[in-house]
């Protein structure tokens, strides 16, 4: 039995997953997970400190792996993550008595959890049409809106494993059609002074919030507005078809044969953002590939902490590549 630590370190809170793997079997099995405020901590060490200052299912110095998914770019051991007020160095861990350690990037952490048991109850927004054994193989695809706009693909990797490839593919321009929409484009950048509109900005929450704004003239916060949704159909049915744009580009640009799973906080709280008709007639809409796209399988990620098992999931791997 080995154990492991992952956790899903968010602008806001931080998730951590006790993990145990077990013999062969084929992912972790959870223990128990802690959720702590972020920006509460001054530092990643004391951000440990306060999670092992309670009693959890092991000590630190019986974890075998500690896997971090940090909201931002992993370069080797480090991470400057732009939400959050301190950086991240994984050798920091062992300041609290953990060993081995390793970071990824955390839409890397949520391509992984598609395999894993945390998608059991995500909701099919358009159900498969491919072969199972190509989907079961092809690449995924993983995009959310949440503050940002996050990508990540998950490739199998020829040994029974897979290979997460981390995208930044939220600050690509964002495609307008028409010319209401490219109004709407160029009154984006008069509100946020981009030199260019793109996906972070329109598909995220606050991207909600301007595409309401403009509109209706009425400014409100993603957290006030969200509950009003149902009486402004108009915002409804414009972000989920920017929404559906964007899941359609991703789809084509890494071939999602394997699907599109939407995550995020903001299509996890508002369904109803990706479950209204303009979303999949948007991601359908291809001169080319548009029965392709229709087949494949498309989902919505409705589970908040799949990053942790996502990050466990990579743990594993990585334990098992080193038996």
């Amino acid at each position: 039995m080995q154990r492991i630590l992952a956790a899903d370190i968010g602008g806001t809170y931080s998730r951590f997953g006790f993990f145990e793997l077990i013999g062969e079997a084929d992912e972790p099995r959870l223990l128990s997970i802690a959720r702590l405020p972020t920006q509460e901590s001054e530092s990643l060490v004391a951000l440990l400190v306060k999670l092992f200052s309670e009693q959890r299912p092991f000590a630190s110095s019986s974890c075998d792996l500690t896997v971090l998914a940090v909201p931002g770019p992993v370069q080797g051991r480090f991470c400057r993550p732009p939400n959050i007020k301190w950086n991240i160095d994984i050798y920091e861990i062992s300041k609290v008595g953990l060993g081995r350690g390793a970071l990824l990037n955390d839409f890397a952490a949520q391509a992984f959890a598609c395999r894993s048991r945390a998608v059991r109850e995500a909701r099919v927004l358009q159900a498969s049409r491919t072969d199972d054994n190509i989907t079961a193989m092809g690449t995924i695809g993983v995009i959310g809106a949440g503050t940002g706009l996050g990508h990540c693909a998950l490739v199998p990797d020829g040994r029974g494993g897979n290979l997460a490839v981390p995208s930044e593919a939220g600050h690509v321009g964002f495609p307008f059609v028409g010319d209401a929409e490219h109004a709407y484009g160029e009154y984006v950048r008069r509100v946020t002074n981009l030199a260019y509109c793109h996906g972070d900005a329109v598909v995220s929450g606050s991207g909600l919030s301007r595409v309401h704004a403009f509109l209706t003239g009425e400014v409100l916060t993603p957290a006030a507005l969200a509950p009003r949704l149902d009486q402004h159909p108009r915002t409804v049915e414009w972000f989920a078809r920017f929404y559906g744009r964007a899941c359609r580009n991703y789809a084509l640009s890494v071939l999602a044969l394997g699907g599109i799973y939407v995550s995020g906080g903001v299509a996890a709280k508002n369904p109803m953002l990706v479950q209204h008709p303009a979303f999949l007639e948007e991601f359908r809409l291809s001169p080319s590939h548009s029965g392709l796209l229709a087949g494949l399988p498309v989902l919505l990620n409705i589970n908040e902490d799949s990053g942790v098992y996502g990050a466990a999931l990579f743990g594993a791997q990585r334990l098992r590549r080193r038996a």
